[in-house]
């Protein structure tokens, strides 16, 4: 929670190796993410919000784990206060193959 956010970026970054990311993401007000270029998952660690991914619309809450597929649209909204969550990125540029959520 004391890591710092670099100018440009939304999250605190705390691990890599190879093209593992593990970042720490608690965003204030609103989420201005965008969609991302690797496949990522969202673990909820406190709080509460809602998610939405494409056109699927969730409420979710610590120990929630959320899988986003490489460049689909997504954000969460009406977070409460002291919503956290971490944030993995893994794999190619573009996700890997045999996405369930992608457009085929």
């Amino acid at each position: 929670m004391a890591a710092r956010i670099p100018p440009g970026r939304h999250s605190a970054e705390i691990l890599r190796h190879g093209s593992l990311e593990v970042r720490w993401f608690a965003p204030r007000g609103t989420d201005p993410q965008t969609p991302h270029e690797r496949d990522e998952l969202y673990v909820v660690v406190s709080g509460q919000a809602g998610f939405t991914r494409g056109a699927e619309h969730v409420s979710v809450g610590p120990g929630d784990i959320l899988f986003v597929p490489a460049r689909m649209e997504h954000r969460f909204d009406d977070m409460s206060t002291d919503f956290a969550v971490w944030v993995v990125f893994y794999g190619p540029s573009g996700g890997e193959r045999d996405n369930p959520f992608a457009a085929r």
